[in-house]
């Protein structure tokens, strides 16, 4: 038997990628229950039961399903002025989940840029950046959020952006890092030996070789933004009401903690179960990217 035909068939990075990932049953569950988020919010319109802002004048604060004075028209209860819980949850996902893609989107470009920039320059602008982005990170997150929020006007955009700005330090620092650590390797002393300019060498010799931190980051930032535009839209600061964000729904229901728990516990236990997942996911990516656990 020859040696090319002896030797097993190489392996592509995405499929090993997987196989690692998929050695951690917290971080396959996790990815199960998200992707059914996504899919629940995605289809919201057609599998919510009723309409979210629709009003049943005559079924105010109707328990579960399952409870005694329970309807099974409405499984997990009404809030106080006759919604459906579980059409206000499943829409609300669509918000939740968009919040977390669109804040992770622009912190993610943005501290990019600015770590690309301070790593690879360094000197002065080096010194600049990473002193504004310590400024930023002395600040506790939710306290930055509500003084920015405060400035901007309360409001889901406007929420959204006070995130970004929040989490933006760490991935500025994460890249700016990475950066450190790969510019003055060989294979980017080769291409500017070769000739590339410095975006060249910035955007496509020395970026790819820095993404698997910051995907491990943008995840676990993701969870994040869901935390603190809950938290905003709990204050008041974030979604103003119909919107069926689960924030919003949580300050809706703040006066009904002791006397109708279904209407703050369904919410909440929707971001609980939302966050887990997306934290245990990554979990998984962190021991899937990180070379030294791997060999581990």
């Amino acid at each position: 038997m020859t040696e090319s035909a002896a030797s097993p068939p190489p392996v592509s990075p995405l499929l090993e990628n997987w196989r690692y990932f998929a050695r951690s049953r917290g971080a396959v569950l996790g990815l199960t229950i998200f992707l059914a988020m996504v899919l629940m919010a995605l289809l919201a319109p057609l599998i919510a039961p009723h309409e979210p802002n629709l009003q049943y004048r005559d079924a105010l604060l109707t328990p579960p399903a399952w409870t005694e004075k329970g309807r099974a028209t409405f499984l997990l209860g009404t809030d106080a002025v006759g919604r459906d819980i579980l059409s206000r949850i499943l829409h609300g996902a669509r918000y939740s989940l968009g919040i977390g893609l669109v804040v992770v989107s622009i912190a993610l470009t943005s501290g990019v840029v600015i770590g690309l920039a301070a790593g690879y320059v360094g000197g002065k602008l080096d010194a600049l950046i990473m002193r504004l982005m310590d400024i930023l990170l002395a600040f506790p997150s939710l306290l930055l959020a509500l003084v920015l929020v405060a400035i901007l006007g309360p409001g889901l955009f406007n929420a959204m952006l006070a995130i970004a700005v929040v989490l933006q330090p760490h991935f500025a620092r994460l890249t700016r890092a990475a950066v450190l650590a790969e510019k003055n390797r060989e294979y980017v002393v080769a291409a500017r030996v070769a000739g590339a300019g410095h975006l060249r060498l910035m955007f496509r010799t020395i970026l790819p070789n820095c993404l698997g931190p910051l995907i491990v980051q943008a995840t676990l930032s993701f969870s994040h933004a869901i935390l603190d535009a809950a938290a905003l839209g709990f204050l008041g600061m974030g979604a103003q009401p119909p919107t069926p964000e689960w924030g919003a729904m949580l300050a809706e229901a703040r006066e009904f903690i002791t006397s109708a728990w279904w209407v703050v516990t369904m919410p909440g236990l929707a971001i609980l179960i939302t966050v887990i997942s997306i934290n245990l996911i990554g979990d998984g990516l962190r021991d899937t990217l990180d070379p030294k656990l791997k060999r581990s």
